[in-house]
């Protein structure tokens, strides 16, 4: 273990236990949010912390905005979710523009989430690269500059499953990750109410190759707006253990790591030839190590309770008490409203685009002791947290 390693092991540790606390005895409820209710057991209403001890566990956290009613990482998506009620908006998954500007799409490839492919004065952008490991074709954000960007217009990346989201195609522009961070300040003063973020850098290892690094940038940004603190309304993630290391020196923000299936390893232990895989990341010596930098987890819900082969759900995991148990919190992703997203059992009909029994999926997951959910659809997700605060 390097210097700086060593260092955020011991700088992480307050914020650690902050979220424990947050994760074990529970969240007060937001500024503003009338008819909060109150948690069972430990898990009260109105604890009156800072920083994440201030949030509802469990914490609705707005997946790129209200994207199950609003093409994603659009302000009009980020708006609806505060309208909405969410705790937290996920704003921005942060990639960089050529001239080195943090921007909010999914993914850096834009074909899918903008306009981009109808514009023939960029039809010469067009080109195939690797992904980490994976040869995609389509437009690269790190191909435009921000002006260029910015005479883009954001587009429903999933119409099958989201047809009423058309109807908004061509409406917005993408979004900095400043003038999301401006927005923030904004929506909190018109609100009466601290408004949460949760930000996201991708493929961090891919653009770091680029020249093009993100965490500096992140960091920079929550320096000139004074949210780089321990209590700041800022929680950063990322799939790379090394990206939310290399924030940890950089910032005081609580972190996250995120985790994908368990046979799959995250993209920058591919390129460090390090063999484990995030199996070996939720053993409890793994998730010891993560609490060594980080203060939670997002790993996909199937990691909480796995499907069957049917695809209904099977028992749950022990990953939650495991995390539980060294102070880390847990939000995993994600909660949709439609059936192609929904465990088997609580599908209804076969339609892409219909809504399942999401309600009885929300309380199969809120009973395992998660601390927050993602979910594109906050509005059902309030709703169910009461349903399961009530008993």
């Amino acid at each position: 273990m390097d210097g700086d390693q060593a260092n955020g092991q011991t700088q992480g540790t307050g914020r650690r236990a902050l979220l424990g606390a947050a994760a074990l005895g529970a969240g007060g409820a937001v500024l503003g949010l009338p008819g909060t209710a109150r948690a069972a057991g430990s898990r009260t209403a109105g604890h009156g912390g800072r920083g994440l001890k201030s949030l509802p566990v469990p914490t609705i956290i707005g997946h790129r905005g209200a994207s199950g009613y609003r093409p994603e990482h659009t302000f009009g998506s980020y708006d609806l979710a505060l309208d909405l009620g969410a705790d937290v908006v996920e704003a921005g998954d942060l990639v960089p523009t050529r001239d080195g500007h943090l921007v909010c799409r999914h993914e850096p490839e834009i074909g899918g989430t903008t306009d981009v492919a109808s514009r023939p004065e960029f039809a010469g952008r067009r080109t195939t690269k690797v992904l980490d490991g994976v040869a995609t074709t389509g437009w690269f954000t790190e191909d435009f500059t921000l002006a260029e960007l910015k005479t883009l217009r954001a587009v429903e990346r999933i119409p099958a499953n989201r047809p009423h989201n058309t109807l908004y195609d061509g409406r917005w522009e993408i979004p900095t990750f400043e003038e999301v961070l401006k927005w923030q300040d904004e929506q909190t003063r018109k609100r009466g109410r601290q408004v949460w973020i949760y930000p996201e850098t991708k493929h961090p290892t891919y653009f770091r190759k680029l020249g093009l690094g993100l965490e500096e940038r992140v960091a920079k940004l929550l320096r000139k707006y004074g949210k780089d603190g321990r209590n700041s309304p800022v929680i950063l993630q990322s799939f790379e253990p090394t990206s939310i290391q290399r924030l940890n020196r950089l910032v005081d923000n609580p972190l996250v790591v995120l985790l994908s299936s368990a046979n799959s390893r995250p993209y920058d232990f591919v390129e460090a030839d390090d063999p484990r895989t995030v199996a070996d990341l939720i053993t409890p010596k793994g998730l010891r190590e993560i609490a060594g930098y980080a203060q939670g987890i997002g790993p996909t819900l199937d990691l909480v309770v796995p499907r069957k082969a049917d695809g209904t759900l099977g028992e749950p995991t022990t990953l939650v008490s495991d995390a539980h148990r060294v102070g880390l919190v847990l939000h995993p992703y994600t909660m949709r409203n439609e059936n192609p997203f929904l465990p088997a059992e609580y599908r209804k009909g076969s339609a892409a685009d219909a809504y399942g029994d999401v309600f009885g999926a929300y309380k199969a997951y809120f009973a395992t002791g998660i601390d927050g959910v993602f979910t594109d659809n906050a509005d059902t997700g309030l709703l169910a947290r009461a349903d399961f605060l009530k008993g």
